[in-house]
């Protein structure tokens, strides 16, 4: 009895409710980027404030509303107010049938405010059975937590069903980059290698109108995308490693 007793007694370590930290990632440099209260540290990534319609809190969870499936034409993406160069940042996200989003970063709003998502580096948030931009693209680097358009992920991944909670990281140093995908490497890449330049020449970012040199910034904000289509993110932490 008194064993069970004790066992009882001592406190759980490690772990942490949604939207919280738990005392291994503050002692790890780790920070929220959603309290799952407030809108606090976020904005539209084409105006100083946050949408006034279409992103909402609901249980804690940032929530995007279905507005037909077009990319950023509704309430539009919302970035960070701060940018970063090196850095980990976590995101647990979940879809609707049928539903695309992303996590961008490196992200500079400032080279596109008119139609269409800002520019950054996309960790695809994509349904692949039930969204057609599964198969547009190349070699499938359109799909679930590849780098969008440029790198497929790696083929072994493995996604939850959808409407049950996924987790996106990634991890840069401003040079190697990862993906991951629960818990899965699912993409690596040094976006200043020749071989990124050449993916990208392939991609549809070799186009002038994304600024040249597209991936190669210094730094830039970090990116939850509006895309029409009901998804929900929650726990959007970041560690940053630019001081290390």
């Amino acid at each position: 009895m008194k064993k069970y007793l004790l066992a009882a007694l001592i406190p759980l370590v490690g772990f942490a409710g949604d939207n919280e930290l738990t005392d291994t990632e503050k002692a790890e440099g780790w920070k929220l980027l959603f309290n799952g209260k407030t809108t606090e540290g976020w904005r539209s990534a084409k105006g100083p404030d946050f949408p006034k319609a279409g992103w909402s809190i609901v249980d804690g969870q940032f929530h995007t509303e279905s507005t037909g499936g077009k990319e950023s034409a509704a309430a539009g993406d919302i970035i960070t107010n701060d940018k970063f160069s090196k850095f980990e940042v976590s995101v647990d996200f979940k879809l609707t049938k049928g539903a695309n989003s992303g996590l961008k970063y490196f992200v500079q709003p400032n080279l596109n405010q008119g139609a269409g998502s800002a520019f950054g580096l996309e960790f695809q948030m994509l349904d692949d059975e039930n969204h057609p931009d599964a198969k547009l693209g190349t070699n499938g680097n359109r799909t679930i937590s590849s780098l969008y358009d440029i790198i497929t992920a790696n083929k072994d991944k493995k996604p939850n069903p959808i409407e049950q909670w996924n987790t996106a990281l990634v991890k840069t140093d401003g040079k190697k980059t990862e993906h991951w995908l629960n818990g899965m490497l699912v993409v690596a890449y040094d976006r200043t290698t020749d071989e990124f330049k050449a993916l990208v020449a392939k991609s549809k970012y070799a186009d002038k109108k994304y600024g040249g040199r597209f991936g190669e910034w210094e730094s830039g904000h970090i990116l939850l995308q509006e895309h029409g289509d009901e998804v929900w993110f929650k726990n959007v932490k970041i560690k940053d490693l630019s001081s290390k």
